[in-house]
């Protein structure tokens, strides 16, 4: 909501809009000619690029200059790229549909905002201003003078008459040019600014972002202090039993071997717990070695074909732990004898329909029974909220007598 403001800010906002649409004007009528005349030799590929990406400055200086109508800052709808560097910055800003209202806002303000600015200008100030200015141009003439090249003015009675009802015109036009601006100025919030659902679902990404990347901190903390807290101290403890075995007498020496092999037994159980929190390998080697290691884990035979290359750890984390759940829900629910995985990494489109730049797609196929329903209370709907986190989906074919197949698409 643009709020009420003096008609002499009201002006300035308009002047400063015939400032910056007359050479956005000329910028893109010469970007637009020169790149569409070098487009058949690839040269002017660039030049329309950049043509499309007038509209982002444009937009910072409209949200900028949309402070003399409203105090209240307009915040920037861009979002942060999240890899530096130029090619990720256009990657990011030609996905975003604020730069598309930036490019059509810029268009607008080239070829219509600011002769009407100017228009509104001359129509409120500059008729009263030059009816004002009337006894003026007349001593300067030094005759006669006609004031806008309306009204032939010959003696200083008119003059001062005319002036006198310029002053009344001034006073009048200012509250309809003020509501003009107001008008213009919602205009441009409407297309520049960020919408409550964009805002709203841009904060909800971010801060999952955030609690994702938090919780994969807190999770390797956990790993670190029980690999070298408690485990540590399981092998020391391990150790003292079997050494005090050694010296005991046979009574005490066979209980002492039964707590040895207890503590043995806590040992593995922890040390398969602290793999099962972040395994070595998939913060050492990656995702494709630690799903070859999960796969060899498995209780049923699984085939791997995975070639990809290093991720974030949020989806790396992600992707490995979907894929050790649908091992093991094929393990205690298929009934299958054997199961395949592959991985790609690559451009494409999502099983949704959704256009998918760089991504990350595993499949999971089994011989099984089928009539896998993610419905039904499995551990499907899980599988599929953990990648939902990452903004993934997972696409279930699982006819009645099978083979189920379960696809995982995360964009990175």
């Amino acid at each position: 909501m643009i709020s009420r403001v003096g008609p002499w800010r009201a002006a300035g906002y308009l002047v400063t809009g015939v400032l910056v649409g007359v050479p956005l004007l000329v910028g893109l009528l010469v970007l637009g000619v020169v790149g569409a005349a070098l487009t058949p030799v690839l040269v002017g590929l660039p030049l329309l690029a950049l043509l499309a990406l007038t509209g982002v400055p444009v937009g910072a200086v409209e949200r900028w200059r949309l402070r003399l109508m409203d105090p209240a800052r307009v915040p920037d709808p861009h979002r942060t790229p999240d890899e530096p560097g130029l090619t990720a910055w256009a990657r990011l800003r030609f996905g975003e549909p604020v730069t598309w209202r930036e490019l059509a806002y810029a268009v607008l303000l080239a070829c219509v905002l600011w002769p009407l600015d100017l228009l509104a200008l001359a129509g409120a100030l500059g008729v009263p201003g030059a009816m004002l200015g009337a006894p003026v141009q007349l001593a300067v003439s030094g005759g006669d003078t006609r004031i806008a090249k309306l009204w032939l003015i010959d003696s200083y009675g008119q003059a001062f008459l005319c002036a006198a009802g310029g002053l009344v015109l001034l006073l009048v036009l200012l509250w309809p040019l003020a509501l003009y601006a107001r008008a213009r100025a919602a205009l441009a919030r409407l297309l520049l600014a960020a919408r409550e659902p964009e805002q709203r679902l841009a904060e909800v990404t971010r801060s999952r972002a955030r609690l994702v990347a938090a919780f994969e901190a807190e999770r390797r903390r956990i790993e670190r202090d029980l690999h070298d807290g408690a485990q540590q101290r399981l092998v020391a403890l391990s150790m003292k039993l079997g050494l005090a075995r050694l010296d005991a007498p046979p009574e005490l020496a066979e209980r002492l071997t039964d707590v040895h092999e207890e503590a043995d037994q806590v040992l593995g159980e922890l040390r398969e717990l602290i793999h099962g929190i972040h395994p070595q390998v998939l913060a050492d080697y990656g995702l494709g070695d630690a799903i070859a290691d999960a796969a060899d884990r498995s209780a049923v035979p699984v085939e791997v074909d995975v070639r990809l290359p290093r991720f974030a750890e949020s989806v790396e984390a992600a992707a490995y732990f979907a894929v050790r759940e649908a091992l093991a829900n094929v393990g205690r629910h298929s009934g299958a004898g054997r199961a395949w995985i592959s991985g790609r990494y690559g451009e494409g489109r999502r099983g949704d329909g959704r256009g998918g730049e760089g991504l990350l797609r595993i499949e999971v196929r089994d011989d099984g029974r089928g009539g896998a329903d993610p419905l039904a209370g499995s551990g499907l709907t899980g599988l599929a909220d953990r990648l939902a986190v990452l903004d993934g989906t997972l696409t279930v074919d699982s006819p009645p007598g099978g083979p189920t197949v379960l696809c995982m698409e995360i964009p990175c």
